[in-house]
This record gives structure tokens, sequence and C-alpha cells, in this order.
């Protein structure tokens, strides 16, 4: 990519993402290049610039400006922007688009202008890629400097209005949907709906009320419309325009609903609360006050009060001249008159029943002038005084406790009278519960009469506490200085500590470290638990469990034997010859070990084959003598009669044999046979397996079978 001194053709790097592939950008505005563009130097200190928005409405069309912030000096430079979703225009000369892209073309400046159109609603979040490049027009691309960055632009939801369907009004009264019965209410019901699933807030839904088709304001939202509302020939309709807590719905009209006229007995009235009143209550009224009839009037079908009737009577005569007023005035009132009043109510149609109030006298005595009438004045003689509520002939002004007829004065100001105060003057204190002079505020114990004071606030008093400044200890049981807390043994005295928690005070405890142990009766080291001979210095196991300790049993792990007097490695009990170390089987029984009866076995034996080779050469030797007589016998005899030796020769035709005497052979006496001594048995054991083995004289090993011993 050259320049000239012209034009500056620039080639704007995109990396519009770390891990995404290289892009390109051109003056044609062309992206996404597999290669991208190396030949431009970059020292990433180049801010791409932008005012794209965070989010957008849809459809929206907004003035989008490109800048770039740092890279090299001069005003030459590009852009290459890419967004995925919405519309370019108003490119003007020095921008060009292709469909989401957009690039420079001029490079002879470093800002760019042009509008961009958001998505329809519903398009999600956009993507924008966005790379600059500086040059500093030195005709190479040495110098040069891009940059990228990327944005995401939130798509704003508008929230659509709900709406209402199906409005109906109707009334209990009647299943019609055109008609009602007077005197009962209308309500409205309807159908909601959302089209973002919006939930209705049904306390800002608009319910409005028309009445002959006049809005009644004075109803809005009330469903039911109350009875009281509607009358016979009235037309009453409605609307509704429902709420999603964001939008108001618009409103939606009922069906219209005629109400009929129902014709309803007639109930009297009555009258509650009736009675004469003045400014002074009471059943005695001062001459100079107006009397007041007072009543309520009640009426079961709300009809209004029309034609009642109040007569008034002075010492129980008729006073017309008051008929059917409410007020008397006091100048028709004389001292020691009684008078009453008789009220008969009326709804117009029918008179309900007649009322009597209580009788009130006519009074005029003040007997202080403290303008309370003797009749009502507890202290008629003195002016400051005129009640005594609690009757405890004390005013209730001069009375610091008017309601409590066991008080009157508070000399301390605590709020509790002298009476009833331990501590009359002292105002932290009124009472002493256990009597032991000291307030129970300051007392920590108020109910003990024996302690006052709990210095170190373990709720034990400091005269029960043998440890009155330690919150952890109260008590020392066996008054060895430790309390029974911490005392292991807060009874024994000799004891405070189990390190090992045996339950033997550590002080005790042959092993106060070891749980499993706390005596050794022989002082060998070892504990009673563990030592099989714990009364036995000398021993402390006995490991084949035959009552001998193995430091004396020669055989510690054979329960059998303990002893070997002759140390032949055989075990007294097994040994028939426990003394005499060459000896160990006595197989026949016969008191003669197995070992000695072998060797003279064997020496028998050995005699018997010497003697039995004796005999057998001296019979030999004899057969040798007969023989070479007979020998001797038969040449000589031949040399007598002459004939010539004949030396064996092949011949044509057999020849006679020299005629000889016969060779008689004496016997031989008889030699004596020596005895054969089986082998005895030496020595017998059982291996590992279980088969029973035994060395006998000769030395051979044999094993038995089960029916029969066998030669190893």
């Amino acid at each position: 990519m050259a320049k000239s001194s012209t034009v500056v053709s620039i080639a704007i790097i995109m990396l519009l993402l770390a891990l995404a592939p290289s892009i390109e950008g051109k003056p044609t505005g062309k992206h996404n290049t597999s290669s991208g563009c190396t030949c431009h130097y970059s020292t990433s200190t180049v801010t791409p610039g932008h005012n794209f928005p965070s989010s957008y409405t849809p459809g929206t069309t907004y003035n989008i400006q490109i800048t770039i912030q740092g890279g090299v000096p001069g005003s030459e430079g590009g852009f290459s922007l890419d967004v995925d979703k919405g519309a370019y225009s108003n490119n003007g000369p020095d921008v060009s688009f292709q469909i989401t892209s957009a690039t420079h073309t001029n490079p002879s400046q470093r800002s760019w202008m042009f509008d961009w159109t958001a998505p329809a609603a519903g398009s999600g979040t956009v993507s924008v890629e966005l790379a600059t490049l500086t040059a500093d027009g030195q005709f190479d691309t040495n110098n040069d400097a891009w940059g990228t960055t990327t944005h995401s632009i939130t798509e704003m939801v508008t929230n659509q209005a709900p709406s209402a369907s199906n409005v109906q009004v109707f009334s209990s009264s009647t299943s019609s949907k055109t008609n009602v019965v007077e005197d009962t209410d209308i309500g409205i019901s309807y159908t909601y709906s959302d089209p973002d699933s919006d939930l209705e807030q049904t306390s800002s839904t608009e319910i409005r009320w028309y009445k002959n088709s006049v809005i009644q304001q004075m109803y809005n939202d009330n469903n039911p419309l109350p009875a009281s509302a509607i009358s016979a020939g009235d037309s009453w309709h409605a609307t509704v325009a429902p709420h999603d807590g964001t939008t108001l719905g618009n409103a939606a009209q009922s069906n219209s609903i005629t109400v009929d006229a129902v014709v309803i007995p007639n109930n009297p009235p009555t009258v509650t609360d009736y009675e004469i009143t003045a400014a002074t209550a009471g059943s005695n009224v001062p001459v100079n006050e107006d009397l007041w009839l007072g009543y309520l009037y009640d009426d079961s079908d709300g009809d209004s009060e029309s034609g009642t009737t109040i007569r008034w009577f002075k010492d129980n005569g008729p006073q017309a001249a008051w008929n059917d007023v409410t007020t008397v005035p006091s100048s028709a009132t004389s001292v020691g008159n009684s008078w009453k009043a008789i009220i008969t109510p009326s709804d117009g149609i029918d008179m309900g029943t007649t009322y009597e109030t209580t009788v009130i006298t006519i009074i005029d005595i003040d007997s202080d002038g403290d303008g309370v009438f003797n009749e009502n004045d507890a202290f008629p003689n003195n002016a400051a005084e005129t009640m005594d509520s609690d009757l405890d002939g004390v005013g209730d002004n001069a009375d610091a406790f008017p309601n409590n007829a066991a008080e009157t004065m508070d000399s301390d100001l605590d709020g509790v009278g002298d009476n009833a105060d331990a501590f009359p003057n002292d105002a932290t204190e009124t009472l002493d519960s256990d009597g032991d002079e000291v307030g129970d505020n300051a007392d920590a114990f108020p109910n003990d009469a024996t302690e006052t004071m709990d210095s170190d606030g373990d709720t034990v008093g400091d005269n029960t506490d043998v440890f009155p400044n330690d919150a952890n200890e109260t008590m020392d049981s066996d008054n060895d200085t430790v309390g029974d807390n911490a005392d292991a043994f807060p009874n024994d005295a000799n004891e405070t500590m189990d390190t090992d928690e045996d339950g033997v005070g550590d002080n005790a405890d042959a092993f106060p470290n070891d749980p499993s142990e706390t005596m050794d009766t022989d002082g060998d080291g070892v504990g009673d638990n563990a030592d099989a001979f714990p009364n036995d210095a000398t021993e402390t196991v006995d490991t084949d469990s035959d009552g001998t300790g193995d430091n004396t049993d020669v055989f510690p792990n054979d329960a059998t034997e303990t002893m070997d007097s002759d140390l032949d490695g055989v075990g007294d009990n097994a040994d028939a010859f426990p003394n005499d170390a060459s000896e160990t089987l006595d197989t026949d029984g016969d008191g003669v070990g197995d070992n000695a009866q072998a060797a003279a076995e064997a020496k028998a034996a050995k005699l018997a084959a010497e003697q039995r080779e004796m005999y057998m050469m001296i019979g030999i030797a004899a057969v040798v003598i007969i023989l070479s007589l007979a020998a001797v016998m038969i040449f000589m005899k031949k040399k007598n009669v002459g004939e010539p030796v004949i030396t064996t020769k092949e011949y044509d035709t057999p020849q006679p044999l020299p005629q000889t005497q016969p060779v008689v052979t004496q016997p031989v006496a008889p030699q004596p046979v020596a005895q054969v001594i089986a082998a005895s048995e030496v020595q017998r054991w059982t291996d590992e397996s279980g088969h029973t083995w035994r060395t006998m004289s000769d030395n051979s090993t044999q094993w038995w079978n089960g029916s029969d011993w066998q030669q190893r």
C-alpha cells in the first residue's frame, strides 16, 4: 500500500475481538479478510471513539460520530466499522457503506459522521466492532498506529398495555344480564390479558360506573357497586381500564343493566341512648342551664326520620309549649322542678315504640362558690377542692394519689406513696422485700435477707460465696481451696485433678496420664490392668497364658511347657527323661530312652551283621577248599591213568570227554543268622498343617497318612 503526496491510501487493521480472526479495512469497506493487513506498524496507542448508545429503542435513528484519540501526529487516518444489526444512512462523501460495514472514503481526516437506525423490536443485542488508524504521511507504514474496540447495544423493551374483555355487570339477585332488583348490589367481571404477560395490578385498575350514561365519580373503582346507590328505573353500565403496574390499558365498556322496583314492607324506627342532658352532667341540673333531649334514631329500612313526637313533663305535668322540640331553655325551669321527656320515633310511614327518659332535678347550691354545686362537690365548703376520687378524705388537688385511698403523699417524688414506700425519703428506693434494710434496687438479692451483694456477678451472694470475687466458683465442699467447679473431686480434700479422667485422682493414680491404669501393686512400672502378675515385680507378661510369667517360662509361647530341666530343648512335660539331656522319648515305655535303645539296637544289628559276614566268609572258604581238593583229586587221577590232556579244538566229529569221578559236595553246616532289629521311634511332633511326624533311631523321618507311616 503506497502513499502519494496527494492521496494516502490507508489500510485499517481490524482486530475487533482478541479471539476473532484478523480483519482488514480498506477504502472499499472490505472486512474480515483471512490474512488482515500487516503492512501498518502499530504501537497500540490508538483509542477508537464513537457515540453509539448503550441501549436502543427499536426503529430509532441515531447520529453517529467516529473519532480517533492518540496515535501518531497529523490529520490522516481511517476507520473500519461493522454493526451486525440495523441500517446506515446519510453517509455523505466521506463514508462508504456495505451492508453491515462502513469505512472512510477520505483518508485526510480523523472524524466521520453518519446515521444508524436501530433494528426492529425483538432483535436483541447489537454488536459493534470498530478499528481506527492514524498515519504520519511519510509515504511508508512504519510509524502508522491502529487500535480496535467492541461495543454492545442492548434493546430497550417497550411495555405494551394490557386489555380487558368480556366486561359484564351483574347482580346476585337475578341471572339476567339486563335487569336487577332494587336494593341489591351490582358487580363487574372481566377477562384480563397482557401481551407482555405482566400481572394485573388490581389496585391500579380503573373502574368507572355510569348511571343513565352519566359517570358516578363517587363510586370510582368500587366493585361491587353498593345497593344503596341503585334505584328503580336506573340504567347502569361500567368501564374497565386494566393496569399492569406500568401502563394503563384502554377502557372497555360493559353491558347495561336496568334496576327494577321492588315493594318492601316498612319497619318502624327505634331510638336508643335517649336521655336529658345539660352542661353539667348528672341527675341534678343547675337552674341556670338548658335541658337537652338526646337520642339516636335507627331505621332498619334506611328510612329517614320524619314525624317523631317529643313530649316534655315538669313534675309529671305535660308542657305543651315544648312539644316536639329537643331543648327546654333554662328560663322555663325552677329550683326543685323534676323534668322528663317522652319520645316516639317516626319514619313518616310508621310510628315506633314510645321511650321515656329518667327524671332530672333542678338545683341551685354552691356553698363555697367554686362553681361546683354542693351535690357534686366533695368539699362543698372548700373552694380549693371539689373531688375526692379515692374517698380518702383528702381532695384530689392536694392528694398526690387521688385514685389511691391508701396514699396521699410522696415525699421523695418517686411515684410511690409514703405509706407503701419503705424508703419515703429516698427517690432511688421504694421496696425492701427481704427486710434487710437495703432497698431492692441496691440489693442484689432483694428476696434474701442474708445477702445484699454479688461482687463477682455469679448470682451467689458474697456471704455464701466461698469465692466472692471469682464468678466461676462459689463452693469448696472439701475445703482444699480449690472451687468445686474446678475440683474434679469436690468432696475429697486429697484430690483436685483427674488428668486422664479415669475417676481416680492424680495424687492416688500411679498412672495419672493413662485412663486404663491407676495402680502398680508390685511397683514394676506396669499397671495392674496390663500386668499379668500384678503382685510379682519380676513378671508382667504371660504370653501363652499358662500361669507362668514369660521371664520364668522357658517356653513362653507354649502353654503346655514351662521348664526344661536338662536343657535339651524339650519341655519337662513332654520329656520322658527331664533330667537327661541325651534322652526325651521312651516310646515303648520300658524305662530306656529311645536314643539309648536305638544305640543298643544299632550295636546289636552291627554285631549280627558282623557275625553274618564272618559265617559267610567261613562258608565261602569251605566251599573254595572243597572245590580245590576236588580239582586236585581229578588231576591226580588223570595223571595216574596216563591219558593225555585234551586241548579243546574244533573237530569234525564229537570226541568223547575223558571220564572223571563225580564231585561230591560236602554239606556245609548252617550258620546262625543275625537278628534284624527294627528301628525304634526317637521323637514325635505335629506340624502347622496338622500332620504327625516322627524321627526313628535309624535317623529316618516318617509321617502318618491316616492309615500307615510313610517314609519322608
